[in-house]
């Protein structure tokens, strides 16, 4: 259980990691300012609730493990992170979507943890909660705004939808170890939390003017470890300074 108990907060967790550090590329490099900014805070947002996972999984390990042996001493088979979360920024549109794309998910997802019997992981979730709904809001503002605006920002968002809708399903796909945590008490039934999802992005891409595209393929492997050749370069800026220097403190 316990073994089980690690490598799903660390799922969790390695979500929140990757996909903060890739929002975290945008830092400097905004539109305008003021979304800069409000992307750099959500990785923030991200990196923090990504700590509290780790953290919790350092305790579950024991033997002196710390939050940091997970985001820096783990190698790219190691990690679960779903393959969404490491697709590259693309333009500003496609971040968007992407972050739409995840928001939506994770508040749910997070939505029912805060249920779960594991008292930790339900206190991680509940205090996350009110960040994650921030995230949604802004995301789903920002794809109807750029969906349902000019010709040209209608085009480059239907093509962000249609580029990486294939990459959403992975997050609903419950393996061994969803189950067994569920059968615990301690998980998300990932079949529950998808009905709400869909509707909430139907709800948006119908405001936003865009469509879902036809098929019903998707693309998975990262919650196994078997990752895009994205993460490599990642973790490869991620974990540089430690790989590096080992052991260095500030």
């Amino acid at each position: 259980m316990n073994k089980s108990l690690l490598n799903y907060t660390l799922r969790i967790a390695d979500n929140n990691l990757i996909l903060g550090h890739r929002l975290s590329e945008w830092c400097g490099h905004g539109p305008i300012l003021e979304q800069d900014i409000a992307l750099t805070n959500i990785a923030l947002d991200l990196v923090g609730q990504a700590r509290n996972y780790f953290q919790l999984a350092a305790e579950i390990k024991g033997g002196g493990a710390t939050e940091d042996d997970f985001a820096y001493l783990r190698d790219v088979y190691d990690f679960q992170n779903v393959l969404l979360t490491e697709q590259p920024n693309g333009h500003f549109g496609e971040t968007i979507t992407r972050q739409f794309f995840f928001d939506v998910f994770n508040y749910y997802f997070t939505q029912a943890l805060t249920k779960s019997t594991n008292s930790q992981l339900a206190a991680i979730a509940e205090k996350s909660l009110k960040e994650i709904t921030y995230h949604l809001r802004f995301s789903s503002e920002w794809m109807i705004r750029l969906g349902d605006g000019t010709e040209e920002s209608h085009a480059k968002m239907q093509q962000a939808v249609d580029d990486l809708w294939m990459f959403t399903g992975e997050a609903f796909q419950a393996d061994a170890l969803d189950l067994e945590m569920v059968e615990n008490g301690v998980g998300v039934k990932l079949e529950e939390i998808k009905p709400y999802f869909d509707q909430k992005v139907t709800d948006i891409l119908d405001q936003a003017t865009l469509s879902l595209p036809e098929g019903n393929w998707m693309q998975k492997g990262g919650k196994q470890g078997k990752h895009s050749e994205h993460l490599g370069f990642i973790l490869a800026e991620l974990q540089f300074l430690q790989r590096a220097y080992p052991g260095a403190k500030w």
